[in-house]
């Protein structure tokens, strides 16, 4: 059987505990997310002997007795989950040309709308309670630049589908495809003004910005700055507005500026919270792969080229699965965790036909999900504990992360697509780049290159920042 049919059994099995098991769940952050963990967690960050006892209990549970989140907090609806459902039944779609897939991604984007931060003018989500950090505590419902750019791809990936049929009707909303698309069309337009307007910029170089991880704090969070360059980058492309661009270009010289000797990114240029982990660096590189792609940018790839070497040397173990850390803040309690093997096989898409040593990597770790991290019900383990499992379904924390990366996966397997992706060649003509055009022109775009690059193929030049319109679909 070949690896492709496996991961389309565990698609279907996995779509069938969802509708079983419900769209809230607990999450990693659920000891501290109420009132007790909340007040346990400030006392660690201004206290940290004091701090250190009252934070033991919730991380003992954490180790050994995962499912006592249960008695922390209540189970919970996350946006960034429902964006990744959402574009993981629209790959489905793809697939499969099964209109239930469609409806059900159309379902989340729904969701969304009903849970965008309120308060705010233009569409933007955060996290459904109060978040203690180190630097104070982000209030539930603060928008976090962290997660607006999962909500754009997924809005955009729908829209970008519904423009191609003309017989479909969502049984989930009273709206026609053509009332969607209008719709779907002003929602990413109201994403990509909050993260030109309300997300804040702070100068650090003649060249270069770090901006801020919510409208309200001061910035220097590296992956806040690679996600914010690649959700202006591609609007300013898709609704023309080169004031996007001139913005994602200096977060992106943030990015390129404050990547280590060896090819690394501590999480933050603090001085403090200088880890190195395996998730986030996937973060800032699969965001540097869509705007390389968009763009061209030549110190990019360079960028890219450093990073893939060192991801590959120092965050995998010796079974060739991805490790958490290659540089540790403190003791984890885990030895591996779900979120880190999707956003290793996404990368590895978004990737591979640059790097073609990514293949490998791919293989392997999606060949062990299937082997050791699906539960009988259907559902991903979350963790691998230093002894035994943490078997909680946490949607935000993994369950949404895998289905959309093994859905991704299992399109790009289809002989008939896999010329076709633009996530990992880089730009290239199709369908998708036609109806982003398209939607430039709407707009009032009066780029004579463009609509020359739209007649001829130009996948052997290297586009300028601002002349390619193609589809990206984030992980």
């Amino acid at each position: 059987m070949q690896l492709s049919d496996e991961v389309s059994r565990a698609l279907i099995k996995f779509t069938e505990w969802l509708a079983r098991y419900g769209e809230t769940s607990r999450d990693h952050q659920t000891f501290f997310a109420g009132v007790t963990g909340q007040a346990a967690k400030a006392l660690y960050y201004r206290h940290k002997l004091l701090g250190t006892a009252a934070v033991a209990p919730m991380i003992f549970c954490e180790a050994f007795v995962p499912s006592a989140r249960r008695f922390f907090h209540r189970p919970t609806r996350f946006p960034i989950a429902d964006a990744h459902y959402a574009m993981g039944f629209a790959f489905l779609f793809q697939v499969t040309n099964d209109h239930a897939h469609l409806r059900r991604a159309i379902h989340f984007l729904d969701e969304l709308k009903k849970s965008r931060c309120p308060g705010f003018g233009e569409y933007c989500w955060g996290y459904p309670y109060d978040w203690v950090t180190r630097n104070g505590t982000i209030k539930e419902q603060t928008p976090l630049i962290t997660t607006a750019p999962y909500c754009y791809e997924a809005f955009l990936q729908v829209y970008q589908l519904l423009r191609r049929l003309s017989d479909f009707r969502p049984l989930t909303s009273d709206l026609g495809p053509l009332d969607l698309v209008d719709e779907y069309k002003q929602i990413i337009q109201s994403i990509a003004r909050h993260a030109f307007r309300d997300i804040r910029d702070f100068s650090v170089s003649e060249n270069a910005s770090s901006c801020s991880y919510t409208p309200f704090d001061k910035g220097g969070v590296i992956n806040a700055a690679a996600y914010r360059s690649f959700l202006l980058t591609s609007a300013s492309q898709i609704f023309s507005r080169e004031e996007y661009w001139l913005t994602a270009e200096r977060n992106l010289n943030f990015v390129l500026d404050n990547q280590n000797p060896d090819g690394s990114w501590f999480y933050a240029v603090d001085g403090v919270r200088d880890f190195v982990d395996h998730y986030h660096t996937c973060f800032v590189m699969k965001a540097l792969a869509k705007i390389h792609a968009l763009t061209g940018h030549a110190a990019t790839l360079e960028a890219l080229r450093k990073g893939v070497s060192y991801y590959l040397k120092n965050l995998f173990d010796t079974d060739g699965l991805p490790k958490a850390f290659s540089k540790a803040p403190r003791l984890t309690v885990y030895k591996r965790e779900l979120y880190d093997c999707a956003e290793c096989i996404n990368l590895c898409l978004l990737l591979r036909g640059r790097f073609p040593q990514l293949e490998a990597t791919l293989e392997t770790v999606v060949a062990g999900i299937l082997k050791g991290w699906i539960k009988s019900d259907g559902s991903f383990r979350s963790r691998r504990l230093h002894l035994g499992w943490d078997n909680v379904p946490m949607h935000r924390w993994g369950q949404a992360q895998m289905f959309r990366s093994l859905a991704f996966y299992l399109r790009e397997a289809r002989p008939e697509d896999r010329g076709r992706m633009t996530e990992d060649r880089g730009p290239k003509i199709d369908d998708s780049r036609r109806i982003a055009e398209q939607l430039k022109l709407q707009n009032g775009a009066k780029n004579e290159r463009a609509q020359r690059d739209q007649r001829s193929d130009v996948s052997d030049q290297k586009p300028a920042p601002g002349n390619q319109i193609v589809e990206f679909i984030q992980k």
